[in-house]
């Protein structure tokens, strides 16, 4: 019989606080990595694991507290900047990680991470481009970082700099890389960021699909090329014709949507959606708490140098761009 050590007892509680207004969404982050650092996370507890689970469920609950108008609005007005900031943050990966002459696979998931939806356009993308399972966990490692780093710092700056809080929304779900982070941070800021940051992280992350479609198709015909360059210099291995599996739109966001469906066609059950958007935002807190604890040395010291240094520079170019284009 396995004995539960108290510790992990301790975690267990502190995570059911979390669904109480006694920890707010920066405490409840603060806790987590507290938690990891002291390593009083259970084994049996994958936190990056449970916070995707968890995460899909809150954002369809968010959805029932969003005006349809409010959201299209917010939506249409930062499409272009969405559109820009997507392809320019894609060509600026390849370009750079030629400079620094790292490996191309990981740069690329570094760039689709940090231009679309952080580890979800990675995993993503990976398969398209048959990433190995060393270049997934440093690209996944850079975006991890980043993303406990957003959260913290993000707020701050929106605080210092005055920003309302659509403006924020918007700056939080152009430049911060998961959508974890992004209506974290957004929590961190003012509860009236969230409907903005929520609605225009999910557009973003639907470019996920004809990423990963375009990554498919230019990466079939790299090894097509290579091979027939290889047929005629008498080279007889093999490069795998295998058409790799895309992964389209995440199956949360056609809920969320839905949600907000029903929340503006319906509206004699306000008393219900009201209910459902307070708990998802209190799960969400609980989301913030397990991010926390997913962080470690080890996810630091695994992103290496150059990948990091890579992630970083892309993450401020869009950062401060992104900024300067809301606030100007």
């Amino acid at each position: 019989m396995q004995v539960i050590a108290l510790k992990h007892i301790i975690f267990l509680f502190v995570g059911l606080l979390c669904l109480t207004p006694l920890i707010s969404s920066s405490l409840a982050l603060v806790l987590g990595l507290t938690m990891a650092l002291l390593k009083w996370v259970p084994p049996q507890i994958n936190p990056a694991k449970l916070v995707k689970k968890l995460l899909a469920i809150s954002i369809v609950g968010l959805g029932f507290g969003v005006s349809f108008a409010a959201a299209k609005s917010a939506a249409l007005t930062s499409l272009p900047m969405i559109v820009v900031f997507i392809v320019v943050t894609l060509l600026l990966a390849l370009g750079f990680s030629r400079l620094l002459q790292m490996d191309r696979k990981t740069g690329t998931l570094i760039g689709a991470g940090t231009a679309i939806c952080g580890g979800s356009a990675v995993a993503a993308v990976a398969p398209t481009i048959q990433a190995r399972p060393d270049q997934i966990a440093v690209a996944l490692g850079c975006v991890f970082v980043l993303n406990a780093v957003g959260l913290i710092v993000f707020p701050l700056v929106g605080h210092w700099l005055a920003m309302s809080p659509q403006e924020f929304g918007i700056w939080a779900a152009i430049a911060i890389h998961d959508t974890s982070s992004v209506v974290g941070a957004a929590e961190v800021y003012s509860s009236d960021s969230i409907e903005v940051a929520t609605s225009v992280k999910l557009l973003r992350a639907l470019a996920i699909a004809p990423l990963a479609v375009l990554s498919a198709f230019v990466y079939q015909r790299v090894q097509q090329s290579r091979a027939a360059q290889a047929s005629a210099s008498g080279d007889v291995g093999r490069v795998s014709e295998a058409k790799p599996k895309v992964q389209l739109i995440p199956t949360f966001i056609i809920f969320y949507v839905l949600a907000i469906v029903i929340a503006n066609l319906l509206p004699q059950g306000e008393m219900l959606y009201t209910e459902i958007f307070n708990w998802a935002k209190r799960l969400l807190v609980v989301c913030l708490y397990l991010v926390g604890a997913s962080m470690s040395l080890n996810i630091i010291r695994q992103a290496g140098f150059k990948p990091m240094l890579l992630a970083v520079v892309l993450w401020l170019i869009v950062s401060v761009a992104s900024l300067l284009w809301i606030m100007w």
